[in-house]
């Protein structure tokens, strides 16, 4: 089973959750030359969006968040994971980081319809590391 992965960095920002603001955001980001190699958003209750952006260029988000007013928790730890979407892949990523006593304590993957998958995992700071090692990076 072919994948790679990568170390990538992620910070949060919360935002009102009212029709367009989703939008607002996220155009600021591109129209300021943000890259984002993938971006999450759930709900923090009735009136608020929590969105995890993983910048390809951190300083252009940190920049790009100041100018916007936009404040950023972060940077944290993740591992971003792609490759071909064949039956079992995302259980043996996770028997990799099992046999290395590594706790994955969230995760969101995605296959995109024609044979790939791309596999976000969050894992505790101390345990960042270890992580990697088990998946070869």
């Amino acid at each position: 089973m072919a994948f790679t992965v990568r170390r990538s960095n992620y910070y949060y920002m919360s935002i009102k959750d009212e029709p367009g603001e989703g939008h607002r955001v996220l155009n600021s980001f591109a129209g300021l030359g943000v890259n984002l190699l993938a971006f999450t958003a759930i709900p923090l209750g009735p009136t608020r969006t929590q969105f995890a952006l993983f910048p390809d260029d951190e300083g252009k988000l940190r920049h790009a968040a100041e100018q916007a007013g936009a404040p950023l928790d972060g940077p944290h730890p993740a591992l971003l994971v792609q490759g071909d979407d064949e039956l079992g892949v995302l259980a043996n990523i996770h028997a990799l980081l099992h046999q290395a006593d590594v706790d994955v304590y969230a995760s969101t993957a995605v296959t995109d319809g024609r044979g790939s998958f791309g596999y976000i995992l969050y894992v505790q700071p101390g345990q960042y590391d270890r992580a990697a090692a088990a998946l070869d990076i």
